[in-house]
C-alpha cells in the first residue's frame, strides 16, 4: 500500500473522516483520493503533520510497518494489521452475547473447513 492508502486505513481504524484530518493537518480532503490514485506521497512536513494527528509514525504511513523488529514485534505488527483489516467485524462481535458468539464461531469453523 502507498502512503495515502495507509492514511485512509488508519482513518477507518480510528473512525476519523478525511475532512477532519485535512482540517487538522492543513490540507484539502481531496489530497487523499488524489494521492491514492497517483500513488504519490506528500511533502515531508505534511507527512509529519498527518502522522502527528493520527498518532502514528511517518515510517508507518510510508511503509505500513514501524521499522525493524524482532519476531515478537513482527507478531504484534501482524496482529495490529489483522485488527485494522477486520475491525468492523470485531466491533459487531463485541455487541453479541456469548451464546450467539458460540454459534458464530461454529458457523465460521464450518465455513472455513469447506
Amino acid at each position: 500500500m502507498n502512503f495515502w492508502e495507509n492514511v485512509d486505513q488508519e482513518l477507518k481504524f480510528r473512525g476519523i473522516e478525511r475532512k477532519e484530518l485535512g482540517s487538522l493537518a492543513g490540507f484539502p480532503e481531496s489530497y487523499i483520493s488524489k494521492g491514492i490514485t497517483r500513488k504519490s506521497s506528500p511533502s515531508a512536513d505534511l507527512a509529519v503533520k498527518i502522522a502527528s494527528v493520527l498518532g502514528v509514525s511517518v515510517e508507518y504511513l510510508v511503509t505500513g510497518t514501524n521499522g525493524p523488529s524482532k519476531n515478537n514485534g513482527q507478531e504484534t505488527e501482524e496482529q495490529l494489521r489483522l485488527y485494522r483489516k477486520h475491525s468492523e467485524i470485531i466491533k459487531k462481535c463485541e455487541k453479541i452475547g456469548p451464546e450467539k458468539e458460540k454459534i458464530l464461531l461454529e458457523f465460521l469453523e464450518g465455513f472455513v473447513s469447506q
